[in-house]
């Protein structure tokens, strides 16, 4: 039995013998081939159940930095599940037409989609990305950031489950103003007993163990508006950045974005589901959007 997805990162280091939890997905780019197969068949089959057709027409959101061997095993693993056509469209794409910026008008939009494995910096204009950079840095990296640090100051190794509860409920981009702030108890293996221990985090720790992939992204923020052409800077300086993705919600990164930059930082609404709304649309209003799509070949 393979379980698949969030619901097998809630499972990792639970499971008895027979059933294998799986991450098909990591980075951003498929890492077991043959589970995301099974993953997308399983997806074309739940909408079959609902609508009769043979073989559907898809779109799937890819990263932007994704190289074309990436890109070609994400189409066969389509094609193979039961696609008659596969089309592509970029990841911060879809964020900004999930987020219901003017994309397709000659202004420029900026939008910064932090997900899972990767964040994405583009620059939008006429239905079509000016600029983009994408990094392999996301909420993953958050994660094993705080296992890290928690590892390394307590001799404590935390589960990927702990780590990512601990970044939803505490995460911050930028120190408690007042001392250590909020503390919140973890649990995982103490390295030198070799026995279950739980310690407690303050809010101050937190924030220092997600200041390395939190840097990062203000990085790349800054050389994409290093790269933009005056007159679409002018466009971003009047509108802002637009933040979507799950790692948009991390507590104070609009904050630390806007002291880095100076601009302002809006973080859409349903930032967490921007860029599957943005794919979404993309298949409704194929012919409206086409200039945002790729067929892949």
């Amino acid at each position: 039995m393979l379980a698949v997805g969030d619901e097998a990162k809630r499972m990792v280091g639970r499971t008895p013998g027979n059933i294998e939890a799986v991450r098909p997905l990591r980075n951003g780019v498929i890492a077991d081939f043959e589970v995301a197969q099974e993953m997308i068949k399983h997806f074309i089959r739940k909408v079959r159940e609902r609508r009769s057709f043979a073989s559907p027409q898809i779109v799937i959101s890819v990263s932007s930095g994704s190289t074309a061997v990436e890109r070609r095993a994400i189409r066969e693993a389509a094609e193979s599940a039961g696609a008659r056509r596969v089309f592509m469209v970029e990841e911060p794409m879809a964020a900004a037409i999930g987020a219901k910026l003017p994309v397709m008008e000659p202004t420029g939009s900026m939008v910064v989609d932090v997900g899972g494995g990767t964040t994405d910096v583009a620059v939008l204009s006429l239905g079509g990305i000016v600029y983009s950079r994408s990094i392999r840095v996301g909420c993953d990296k958050m994660d094993e950031s705080i296992i890290a640090h928690v590892r390394r100051t307590h001799n404590l190794l935390p589960g990927e489950g702990s780590a990512e509860r601990i970044k939803k409920e505490m995460g911050s981009a930028s120190p408690p103003e007042d001392g250590e702030g909020e503390s919140v108890n973890i649990k995982g293996h103490d390295l030198m007993n070799g026995v279950p221990k739980e310690i407690v985090l303050s809010g101050r720790q937190i924030s220092e163990s997600l200041a390395e992939p939190v840097g990062a992204i203000i990085d790349a923020v800054k050389a994409g508006l290093e790269n933009t052409a005056p007159e679409l800077a002018a466009d971003i300086v009047d509108k802002g950045i637009v933040l979507t993705g799950g790692g948009a919600l991390l507590g104070n990164l609009d904050y630390v974005l806007r002291q880095a930059t100076g601009l302002p930082v809006l973080i859409a609404d349903q930032a967490l589901r921007c860029v599957a709304l943005g794919t979404g649309r993309c298949l409704e209003e194929m012919k409206a959007l086409k200039y945002a799509l790729h067929e892949a070949h």
